[in-house]
C-alpha cells in the first residue's frame, strides 16, 4: 500500500518534472526565438541577417568589430600590418582550430578569400574583386596584395561572410553538404538544423577562447509570429525573443521577469522598388511614391516614437552619414501631379509583405492608405518570411518594405550592395545608374578622407534624386530576455556576443 502510494507519487513527480523540462529551457542552453529561419551556412551565399547573426558565432573572421561597433579588433588574425603603398596586407594568424579539431591555417584564409572573390555563387564578389592575390607564406602568415589601395579593405575583412572556413572540410563534404553541416572556428558549432524549426548550436571545445564561453549551446528557434515569440518569452518557455513589436515595448518593460534591450543599431527600414517593372522604371513615378508616403506618421504611429525618419541609405551615426540629405515632404497632390506628368494612370502595385511580422503588416496597411490618397493602388501579398527573399531575387514584386543593418564599419559594403550594380542587382531593386556605379568604385579606393567623405555625400544625394528606394526610418534593435540571462548584447552591426552571454 505505501509502496504503491510512493510509486504513484513518484510517477506524478516524474511527469511534472517532464512537463517542466519540456516547457523551460534547459540549463546552459540559451533559447532564442526569431522571426526568420536560416537559409544557408555557406557564408558567401547569403546577405541576410538571419544568416549572418548566426554565422558570427559559428565562423570567425580574420578581424572583428568590437562590442561598441566602433573599432576593429583581432579575430583569427592577432596582428596585421599594411605596406607604405597601401597595397600589401600581412596578417599573423593565431593558433586556432576548426570545430573538427584541425588547425586553422593561412592556407584556409587564402582559400576563403579567393572563394568569396571568384565563386559565381558569391554574393560579395564585387567587394573583394580588389584582391590581386592572397598567399600563405607559412601556416601562420597570410599576405594579401590588392590591385590598388583601398580605404575599406581592412573593414571588409571583418565581414561575417568573409570568415575563414576549412578548405579541407568543404572539399571533402562538397558545397551542398557543407552549407548544411559547416565546419567553423567560432564559439559554437552546428549540431542540427531542422529547416523551418530550429538551428541547434553546441559549444565548440576547440574554439580559441573556449574557456570564456559559459553557455553549453544555443537554440535559434524559428517563430515567425510576433505574438507567439512574446508570449513564449513571458511564459519562460524561451530565454530570449528578437524583434519586439514597437507596440509591445512598454508593456514588456513592466514585466519584472524580463529585460528589454534597445541596443544602438545601424538598422534602416526602407521601401524597395522594382525598377524593372513598367512605370517604376521612371524616376518621376518613384518620386511620386516618395511624396505619397508620410514617414512621420510611420514613426509616430507604428514605431511609437522609437524610430527616427530616415533620409539616407547610410544610417544616422554611421561613417559619412549626410544629415542634410533631401527629405521629400508628404504631399499626395504633388504625387498626383508627377504621375500625371509621367502619363501614368491607375498605378497598381504588388506589395510583398512578411506575414506574421506585426510591424511589417502595420506599415503595409498604413502605406496602402497613404498611397491610395495619391491614386496609387497597393495590393498586399502576404507571404511567409522564408519565401520573401527568393521572391525579391526573382523580381516577383513591385514594392516591399525590408531592412538593412551594416555588417562592417565602412560605408562601402552597403553602398556597393545597394548602388554599385553588383551581383545582388542593387538589393534586388534592379536600379542602375552608370555614374553612380563609377563613383561607388572610385570611393572604395580613394585614400584622401576629405575627398572620400564628399564622394559619399554625393552618392547619398544621387541615390535620393534617383529614388533608388525610399528611406523610411532608423530604429534600435529591439530584443527581450528573461532576467536570468546576463551579457546578452547586440552590437550596432548586429552581432550577438553569445560567447559572453551567461544563463544563471
Amino acid at each position: 500500500m505505501k509502496q504503491k502510494h510512493f510509486n504513484v507519487i513518484a510517477a506524478g513527480l516524474m511527469l511534472a518534472f517532464s512537463l517542466v523540462s519540456e516547457m523551460a529551457p534547459a540549463a546552459g542552453i540559451l533559447t532564442i526565438g526569431r522571426h526568420e529561419d536560416s537559409t544557408t551556412f555557406d557564408p558567401i551565399k547569403s546577405a541576410q541577417n538571419a544568416d549572418n547573426w548566426v554565422f558570427s558565432n559559428v565562423f570567425d573572421p580574420l578581424i572583428r568589430v568590437d562590442d561598441s561597433g566602433t573599432k576593429l579588433v583581432p579575430g583569427l588574425a592577432e596582428s596585421w600590418s599594411i605596406s607604405p603603398d597601401g597595397k600589401v596586407y600581412t596578417l599573423k594568424m593565431r593558433d586556432a582550430k576548426f570545430s573538427d579539431g584541425t588547425p586553422v591555417t593561412a592556407a584556409d584564409a587564402v582559400f576563403s578569400l579567393l572563394r568569396i572573390r571568384d565563386s559565381a555563387e558569391s554574393l560579395w564578389r564585387d567587394s573583394y574583386s580588389i584582391i590581386d592575390k592572397a598567399e600563405a607564406k607559412d601556416p601562420h602568415t597570410l599576405v594579401i596584395t590588392l590591385k590598388t589601395p583601398s580605404a575599406a579593405f581592412l573593414s571588409q575583412l571583418a565581414l561575417p561572410n568573409a570568415s575563414v572556413i576549412s578548405q579541407q572540410a568543404l572539399t571533402r563534404q562538397g558545397e551542398e553538404d557543407f552549407a548544411e553541416h559547416p565546419v567553423g572556428s567560432g564559439a559554437f558549432s552546428v549540431k542540427e538544423w531542422d529547416r523551418g524549426e530550429k538551428v541547434v548550436l553546441v559549444k565548440n571545445p576547440y574554439y580559441w577562447e573556449a574557456n570564456k564561453v559559459k553557455l553549453d549551446g544555443v537554440e535559434w528557434l524559428t517563430l515567425p509570429d510576433d505574438n507567439t515569440r512574446m508570449l513564449k518569452v513571458q511564459a519562460g518557455e524561451i530565454d530570449a525573443a528578437l524583434s519586439i513589436p514597437f507596440s509591445r515595448i512598454a508593456s514588456l518593460q513592466k514585466d519584472p521577469n524580463l529585460n528589454v534591450r534597445l541596443d544602438r543599431s545601424t538598422r534602416e527600414d526602407h521601401l524597395l522598388i522594382n525598377h524593372s517593372h513598367g512605370p517604376l522604371g521612371q524616376v518621376a513615378v518613384r518620386q511620386a511614391i516618395d511624396f505619397a508616403i508620410d514617414k512621420k506618421a510611420i514613426v509616430d504611429t507604428i514605431t511609437f516614437g522609437y524610430g527616427k525618419i530616415a533620409n539616407s541609405y547610410i544610417p544616422d551615426g554611421a561613417l559619412y552619414h549626410y544629415a542634410d540629405n533631401l527629405q521629400r515632404p508628404y504631399n499626395p497632390q504633388k504625387a498626383k501631379q508627377l504621375l500625371a506628368s509621367a502619363g501614368v494612370k491607375n498605378l497598381t502595385l504588388n506589395y510583398l509583405v512578411n506575414a506574421g511580422d506585426e510591424v511589417d503588416e502595420q506599415i503595409a496597411i498604413l502605406l496602402q492608405q497613404q498611397l491610395a490618397k495619391a491614386g496609387i493602388t497597393a495590393k498586399l501579398q502576404k507571404v511567409d518570411p522564408s519565401q520573401s527573399w527568393s521572391m525579391l531575387v526573382a523580381g516577383d514584386y513591385d514594392i516591399s518594405v525590408m531592412y538593412w543593418t551594416n555588417d562592417i564599419l565602412d560605408p562601402d559594403q552597403k553602398t556597393t550592395f545597394v548602388l554599385g550594380d553588383d551581383s545582388n542587382m542593387n538589393y534586388m531593386t534592379r536600379y542602375h545608374n552608370a555614374k553612380v556605379k563609377a563613383l561607388v568604385a572610385a570611393a572604395r579606393v580613394e585614400m584622401d578622407p576629405v575627398k572620400r567623405k564628399q564622394m559619399y555625400i554625393d552618392l547619398q544625394k544621387m541615390a535620393k534624386a534617383d529614388v533608388n528606394w525610399i528611406d523610411l526610418y532608423y530604429s534600435p534593435y529591439r530584443n527581450v530576455t528573461r532576467k536570468n540571462i546576463k551579457g546578452f548584447h547586440q552590437n550596432p552591426l548586429g552581432r550577438f556576443t553569445l560567447e559572453e552571454t551567461v544563463k544563471e
